[in-house]
């Protein structure tokens, strides 16, 4: 029997990768990566296929093409669910059906089904030019947020304050959420369908959390909720999360509602999810993303060392058909973890502090993805940060506090290009 991981370089990944490595030994299976290029996942896998992942109907040919018995495929990319979802269907296996994979990918229809389902949720309008971006925006508001119709990791996201902006920003905005993702397999249709419409939605005040959780059998099991306190804008890419909450207890029970709608609405019935919110007037949810696939970067290992739920391991059980255990602990323990960027894009010449960093015993992970001499992009110009730092804290009330003490000591130098 093998599983079966549809994949994408993603340093951030690694994890990931090496508890699913794991996971395969620990239940006697072969474990299969489909990917394209691959340099360092090798290692992780017993078997690499290459195959373009950007085209689903070549993904299914090489799954086809395997002659050992597939116990379960799954991905850890969000660009890749509908291949999964495609995969999965024609196989039998567990997974979100590929209207779901459609709905949480494509962020217009998520809207639409949001909206449908009476989600709270921020006004929104699609825009193919500059004219059209002026008269949604009357609708919408300012300040508002423009975003891809695809996308992943807040990449070409970005707040816009008022008329002059927008006129300054829109064209760059549309036309880079679509140059850049020309890998995505849904791309091609979503292009056709849209025109290279841009989405421009209302910029809801509040903070931001998001909230990890495992369904199963239908039911949505609520693990973990982060604290997102940056950025605040006018990009929002994740810097900064922690957990468990802050919030009031009140305030945890209709984030628990809303996200429980949120699957009911795109019809998550199976796997891990992550769904992002803003809290409006810091109490009322406000659907920002949601994702029918786990939480990336260190969001896997900051679950873990807090409540002591491996997700990957439970996400893997709901891939093959088992039911996974999820008991996290009565008193979950203070995590943060900070995704480190440069102060500016250009060549990686070194990274400063980090033996220093590593030598706190708050730090429980730190590592940086790049190698000097690589060009390190900047928001909204990159998907993910170029390392992480995860620490813990005796309380969350001491969060903030280790955070803005260990993120002085790191710096990742860079120069122009």
């Amino acid at each position: 029997m093998s599983i079966l991981i549809v994949h994408k370089t993603n340093l951030s990944r690694r994890q990931h990768l090496t508890r699913a490595a794991q996971y395969a030994a620990e239940h006697g299976e072969e474990l299969v990566l489909l990917m394209r290029d691959a340099t360092w996942e090798s290692g992780l896998a017993d078997r690499v296929v290459p195959v373009d992942t950007s085209d689903i109907d070549s993904v299914l040919a090489a799954v086809k093409a395997e002659t050992a018995p597939v116990s379960g495929v799954i991905t850890f990319a969000e660009a890749l669910v509908p291949t999964v979802a495609r995969v999965a269907a024609e196989l039998g296996l567990p997974w979100v059906s590929e209207r779901t994979a459609q709905l949480t990918r494509d962020k217009y229809r998520m809207r639409e089904a949001a909206h449908a389902h009476g989600v709270p949720q921020p006004r929104f309008g699609l825009a193919r030019d500059l004219d059209e971006a002026l008269s949604v925006a009357e609708r919408v508001g300012f300040p508002l947020v423009l975003k891809p119709v695809l996308g992943t990791g807040s990449m070409f996201v970005r707040s816009v304050a008022d008329p002059a902006e927008l006129t300054e920003l829109f064209e760059f905005f549309r036309a880079s959420a679509w140059d850049r993702f020309t890998t995505d397999p849904l791309h091609h249709a979503a292009m056709a369908e849209y025109g290279g419409a841009l989405l421009l939605e209302e910029f809801v005040p509040g903070p931001e959390i998001s909230v990890e959780s495992l369904v199963v059998d239908g039911a949505p099991h609520m693990v973990a909720i982060h604290d997102k306190p940056l950025p605040t804008g006018p990009t929002f890419e994740e810097v900064y999360a922690c957990t468990p909450t802050r919030l009031r207890g009140d305030v945890v029970e209709a984030v628990a509602k809303a996200a429980a709608d949120v699957h009911a609405a795109l019809r998550i019935e199976v796997g891990g999810t992550h769904v992002e919110f803003r809290l409006r007037h810091g109490t009322e949810p406000v659907l920002l993303e949601a994702a029918a696939r786990l939480g990336g970067g260190p969001i896997y290992r900051s679950v873990l060392l807090s409540t002591g739920v491996d997700m990957v391991a439970a996400a893997l059980d709901l891939a093959t058909g088992r039911t996974p255990v999820i008991q996290p602990r009565e008193r979950p323990i203070a995590v943060g973890f900070w995704n480190i960027f440069p102060e500016r894009a250009g060549r990686f010449v070194a990274a400063h502090g980090v033996e220093q960093a590593r030598a706190d015993e708050r730090v429980v992970e730190l590592d940086i993805y790049r190698e000097p001499g690589e060009l390190l992009a900047m928001p909204p110009q990159t998907f993910q940060g170029h390392g992480h730092l995860m620490f813990l804290a005796p309380s969350v009330d001491e969060l903030d506090g280790a955070f803005y003490e260990l993120t002085d000591l790191v710096r990742l130098q860079t120069e122009p290009m």
